[in-house]
């Protein structure tokens, strides 16, 4: 389990929260926290008071990987296989064995007519798929994703959820804007002014928000 108690961090305040193993998804106002509370789940950020535990460990001390919404400002390599194979390198993991998990995971996750490419001559959607794969590659405990669906196309999306699925990551904790994904989710939070108002399955958030002015049509028509 992900526990959280007592945390404080700027604006937000979590008195007690917990994440189950599965897909989370997170939704709310502009500047509710989301982005924040993401950090924190990651270990960028550490918390002014109380804790976050990833099974009785810190962020800091788990496997990791994240995602944010604009993945091209984290690019460090010129071409798709030596992103992909950073994680790996920066860990010091022999070549062949690097090169091994780069062809492995292009492929389990469908983006092996990728590895040739360079990042600049790539789409925003196509450097999105890099940076999830990278994120994926070394097998993390925990994926966080900030957002990344807002660049995908709906087939792009459907690729999304099932590479989530097959990454083999035991947390996936992510925002979004899309309430169809949301839907989709094993548990959705909602934040609002650094709060979570409502935690539960989706159908349930969904209900308790539809009756609130804080829950635009748009969300209520697509729920």
């Amino acid at each position: 389990m992900i526990t959280i108690d007592a945390l404080q961090y700027r604006h937000l305040a979590i008195g007690t929260l917990t994440i189950p193993p599965g897909i989370t998804s997170v939704i709310g106002p502009n500047g509710s926290g989301k982005s924040t509370f993401l950090k924190l789940c990651a270990g960028i950020a550490e918390p002014e008071s109380g804790t976050v535990f990833v099974d009785d460990q810190t962020p800091r001390q788990t496997g990791i990987g994240y995602v944010n919404e604009f993945p091209d400002r984290n690019i460090l390599f010129s071409t798709v296989k030596d992103e992909l194979a950073s994680p790996l390198r920066f860990r010091f993991t022999p070549c062949t064995e690097t090169d091994r998990s780069v062809r492995n995971c292009a492929e389990t996750l469908g983006i092996g007519y990728l590895l040739d490419r360079r990042m600049q001559d790539m789409s925003g959607g196509e450097k999105v798929l890099v940076a999830f794969a990278a994120a994926c590659i070394g097998r993390p405990r925990v994926l966080v994703l900030d957002e990344c669906d807002s660049h995908l196309d709906a087939d792009r999306c459907a690729w999304l959820e099932g590479a989530l699925r097959a990454s083999g990551a035991m947390y996936v904790i992510r925002c979004t804007q899309q309430m169809e994904t949301a839907a989709t989710s094993d548990l959705l939070l909602y934040l609002e002014k650094g709060r979570v108002l409502h935690a539960g399955t989706p159908a349930g958030v969904f209900s308790r928000l539809s009756d609130t002015s804080f829950y635009p049509l748009s969300w209520r028509c697509r729920a």
